[in-house]
């Protein structure tokens, strides 16, 4: 059995790993875990944050001079933002080479997406654990580990010369991934004063939104140019740039950690990681396989079982992979809940909507790419401005009305025929995307703010895992709806068979399409009460 130290307390240490034992102008008191543990369900987020300093005021006496000035927070954001931007522009030109990769190996696409599939495997698998890690030792070094290993595996991924190195070398990425994505959140939100922690979240995702619009127009300028392997080389000078812009800035950086006495808890990190695995394996590969067969049975049945299993050892263990009683908080269980069904009734739309304009209404590859541009701009730009609004006027009038922008959205898509205009489709994207970026930042805010500095390595690491397997779980209720639509209609059960010249699978696909997004309204509409029952602000 592994052994737990006896305790859970919480001391600030520096960033050589030295406790801080006397409390000072540059360091942070001791918090005692027992008191957050008894009104786990009832502090609001100013009083579990009571004490605690941003990034400028833990490191002014580090001998960092950026450190005093009062736009270190942007300072800290802008090196970090780097990597974010990378990441999120790897992924999307990744997606656009995978034709001419699976032209290059000779393989069809069904193989080629586990390109994809199994970097998405190992981020969830490995955002809680390493997000746990990185409170522990220090999000600064899990960060620039990250994005160290991020880059050998791009590097690996461009030099395979065969699929039996290329997947491997994706997991690599993967895993590198999975360091960088939630500590950075983690840093960039510590940065900020808790007042701003909306603002923070809110440039985070302007990067995301920027990342999302950049990356499939480089990758296909990339590929057009260079062959496939550019898009793993292409952001390999930036991510050096990231890693050098971060060691600069966080010289002498000085975070709050948890104690490393309370130890790396690996039967929580393996369950963990076995339960996504399994889970997204089942929902990835259902509707091939057969939601009924044995295999995918099987594959939910053990997920279930290492559920419980980690729930039981999560609440037994002294230092828990994650700590379950924070759910007892009801602005944390609120906000996650939000999060979970909010990305479960919005995530599959992107996956659909290719399908609906080339093979429905007719448009190219290239002019599809161009009409969910305007979509993820929105999503971008009002992300930022509701995490700034949010911190004056409360999270609720954000979270709520931009749910009910997102469910309008999607209702209008609902009601879309197989000779829609694009006239119809295009704002009904940008309401649905403004709506996901007004909700996301207030959102993410009020779970930060529910939180231990502490815990934000952890806690970051959950909200984006949350949002990875509600995706997953979303393209698989909405593939399910669509093709039991096509299938009870007379036709293939598959969306294959959308891509064929058989007379009427369109207008079946369509049928199916508009069930899937009302459903999915349902999902938003969800969300949206959930939010509504949150608490308007940390102070409240």
């Amino acid at each position: 059995m592994i052994q737990q130290p006896p305790s859970h307390g919480y001391y600030a240490m520096s960033a050589t790993g030295e406790s801080c034992d006397k409390p000072s102008k540059t360091k942070v008191t001791l918090t005692n875990m027992s008191s957050i543990e008894q009104n786990a369900g009832e502090q609001t987020a100013g009083e579990q944050n009571a004490g605690e300093q941003t990034a400028g005021e833990q490191n002014t006496g580090s001998g960092n001079s950026l450190a005093r000035s009062p736009n270190y927070k942007y300072w800290v954001f802008g090196a970090l933002a780097i990597g974010t931007f990378t990441s999120v522009v790897d992924h999307g030109s990744v997606n656009v080479a995978l034709p001419t990769i699976a032209t290059k190996f000779q393989t069809d696409l069904p193989t080629i997406q586990w390109v994809v599939i199994t970097y998405a495997l190992t981020i969830s698998a490995l955002l809680l654990p390493m997000g746990r890690l990185a409170d522990i030792i220090g999000r600064k070094q899990v960060y620039i580990a990250g994005m160290v290993v991020l880059g050998l595996g791009a590097a690996l991924s461009g030099l395979s010369p065969n699929l039996e190195m290329l997947f491997p070398s994706r997991v690599l990425q993967g895993v590198g991934a999975a360091m960088t994505q939630g500590t950075a959140m983690a840093i960039i939100t510590s940065a900020f004063p808790i007042n701003e922690k909306g603002r923070a979240i809110g440039l985070i995702m302007t990067m995301v939104g920027v990342g999302a619009v950049a990356g499939p127009a480089i990758g296909g300028l990339a590929v057009d140019a260079f062959g496939w392997r550019a898009v793993f080389f292409l952001t390999l000078p930036v991510e050096v740039i990231g890693v050098a812009a971060t060691l600069w800035v966080m010289r002498g950086w000085q975070e709050v950690r948890e104690t490393q006495k309370a130890g790396f808890d690996w039967l929580g990190a393996v369950l963990s990681a076995g339960i996504l695995v399994t889970l997204l394996l089942a929902m990835t590969t259902g509707n091939k396989v057969g939601w009924l067969s044995a295999p995918i049975l099987l594959a939910f049945a053990g997920a279930a079982a290492m559920l419980v299993s980690f729930i039981w050892w999560e609440l037994q263990s002294t230092a828990p992979m994650l700590d379950l009683r924070l759910f007892k908080g009801r602005t944390f269980s609120l906000g996650v809940s939000a999060a979970f069904f909010t990305f479960l009734g919005s995530s599959a739309v992107l996956f659909l909507m290719p399908f609906y304009l080339q093979n429905v209404l007719g448009y190219s590859p290239k002019a599809t790419g161009f009409i969910v541009v305007p979509g993820a701009l929105c999503m971008a730009v009002f992300g930022s401005i509701s995490g700034v609004l949010s911190d004056r006027i409360g999270w609720r009038p954000f979270t709520v009305g931009g749910l009910l922008s997102s469910a309008t959205g999607l209702f209008i898509l609902s009601r879309v025929t197989e000779s829609s205009s694009i006239w119809m489709v295009v704002p009904a994207l940008m309401l649905m995307n403004s709506g996901m970026g007004i909700f996301y930042s207030p959102n993410s805010s009020s779970v930060m703010n529910a939180v231990n500095q502490a815990k934000y390595g952890v806690v970051s690491g959950f909200l984006n895992l949350v949002r990875n397997s509600a995706n997953v779980a979303s393209i698989a209720v909405a593939t399910i709806i669509v093709t039991t639509t096509m299938g009870s209609l007379g036709f293939d059960p598959s969306l294959e068979a959308v891509r064929g010249d058989t007379e009427g699978v369109a207008h079946a696909f369509t049928v199916g399409l508009r069930y899937a997004f009302l459903i999915m309204m349902g999902m938003l509409l969800s969300a949206m009460t959930i939010s509504a029952l949150q608490r308007g602000r940390a102070e409240d």
